[in-house]
């Protein structure tokens, strides 16, 4: 089973020569790798994309519009059953879990798995400041404001081409209203996998400042307002509170 991953950058530096390393240890032997770079100025990251466009990765370096825009370009160029992002700076938690995620998806009951996620200071990655613990797969979780981890979530590249990409509309939130209309509205089955699957700096857009909190929550119940629902009352309390438990209990989904 060929698996695609999906790693966008820009003026990432040493942060991306980690990633593909941790890429590059991974015992699965069919992986395609695909480098998203938004035409990063700085020298640094310019010599790390000379040095790992060996022919073992597909390397593309142009300006886009936003991290969406560089994760949809990526899933255009993708050719691979399964497909997964791993931004740079972020570490797969093993190498064998690429292989671990092959043999579950090779039961065929699944369109999309999720596990567990590290979440870790951007300047010290053994240090874990928020775990994702996973759970069984329920539906109506998205109305408690649940959504899997985007980077510790894999998704049959066929899904992409039958219901889209993300949605450029969406500035913050565009990973919780792919997720929300693949699951939610589409119906895709997913499945809980027990496996921490991927060390990830925190910082993403979502998470910057309180307001950048506000917004991704704003765009949260637009999403569902996009794809034709209603969104639950309490929704907007609902998710903030949840990241929160992330930090106080480690097995908070």
């Amino acid at each position: 089973m060929k698996f695609t991953l999906i790693t966008v950058c820009y003026k990432a530096g040493d942060e991306l020569a980690q990633t593909v390393d941790s890429v590059r240890a991974q015992t699965h032997p069919d992986i395609e790798h695909i480098i998203v770079d938004g035409a990063s100025p700085d020298a640094a990251t310019q010599e790390v994309l000379r040095r790992i466009d060996d022919g073992r990765a597909l390397v593309i370096s142009e300006p886009d519009r936003g991290v969406y825009d560089a994760m949809n370009k990526g899933l255009a160029r993708a050719t691979g059953e399964v497909v997964g992002f791993v931004n740079a700076g972020d570490l797969l938690e093993g190498p064998e879990v690429i292989a671990a995620l092959a043999a579950e998806f090779a039961h065929g009951d699944a369109d999309v798995l999720y596990g567990d996620a590290n979440m870790v200071d951007p300047q010290d990655i053994r240090m874990v400041r928020r775990f994702w613990k996973g759970g069984a797969y329920h539906r109506d979780n998205f109305r408690k404001g649940w959504m899997p981890p985007h980077l510790g979530t894999y998704i049959r590249r066929a899904a992409y081409g039958a219901h889209g990409g993300f949605d450029l509309r969406f500035r913050i939130a565009a990973d919780y209203e792919l997720m929300f209309r693949f699951l939610y509205k589409h119906g895709l089955r997913a499945r809980y996998v027990p496996l921490t699957i991927v060390r990830f700096r925190l910082g993403g857009a979502s998470n910057k400042s309180l307001g950048h909190v506000w917004k991704a929550n704003r765009e949260v119940l637009e999403a569902w307002r996009a794809n034709g629902l209603k969104p639950p009352p309490l929704l907007a309390f609902r998710k903030p509170l949840r990241k929160l438990a992330q930090y106080i209990l480690p097995s908070a989904p």
